[in-house]
């Protein structure tokens, strides 16, 4: 199976008996907190014994390669690798490596472009405005307002944010029990904006909670 350079596994997925393993490759904006908080749900709840592996595509990725057009046009290509081998092999659709991006609005240009190319190119997109720290927020309290495309206006709302560890960490009690409430919050959140409103322009929006579900395959944590 085709891999990308820093590919990093999180968890080693056995291939059960008659059951073959599912692996997702997840291209990820920040060093840190976007990884960790997989981390943190994969031991929550045990992926690998579930037949699932989640591989870090760019974990050693430098930043100029982070940004969401470039992580984007990685993941394509590696879609591409993918489904050939898939074809090749014999593979049934359903069962194809998922190729996921997770990032965020920031500041960045060519958003839109970067969700219209990964649409074209069977990426699929979990996606935070302003960023990701809107859906660490949601797994404590309801966001309302906006945040004038500021993160650190979400981070300082974190509640943990004032007991001096490192914010960029996600530690699993702080997201133990709460995934049902969040994507709640967050689906909520999301419908205050107009559906003709393009993404980039949401502010607050997450969709991380899709990542979940259809990247991981768990409904809750």
């Amino acid at each position: 199976m085709a891999r990308t350079r820093g590919n990093e596994s999180l968890g080693p997925a056995k291939q059960q008996r008659g059951r073959r393993r599912r692996v997702v490759h997840v291209f990820t904006e920040g060093r840190v907190t976007e990884p960790n908080y997989i981390e943190a749900v994969s031991g929550l709840v045990r992926l690998h014994e579930q037949g699932v592996e989640v591989r870090i595509a760019n974990a050693n990725a430098p930043g100029s390669q982070r940004k969401p057009i470039k992580l984007v046009e990685a993941a394509v290509r590696l879609m591409r690798d993918e489904a050939r081998t898939a074809k090749r092999t014999g593979v049934k659709k359903e069962l194809w490596p998922q190729v996921w991006c997770l990032f965020d609005r920031d500041e960045h240009e060519s958003v839109d472009e970067a969700l219209k190319q990964a649409r074209e190119g069977d990426v699929q997109v979990a996606f935070s405005h302003p960023c990701f720290e809107v859906w660490r927020l949601l797994h404590h309290k309801p966001v309302t307002g906006t945040f004038g495309g500021m993160c650190g206006h979400v981070a300082d709302r974190l509640p943990f944010a004032k007991d001096g560890g490192n914010i960029k960490v996600v530690l699993p009690e702080q997201i133990r029990n709460k995934f049902v409430d969040a994507k709640g919050r967050a689906k909520k959140m999301n419908g205050e904006h107009g559906a003709h409103l393009p993404l980039s322009l949401r502010d607050p929006y997450t969709d991380v909670f899709e990542f979940v579900e259809k990247g991981l395959g768990i409904a809750s944590y």
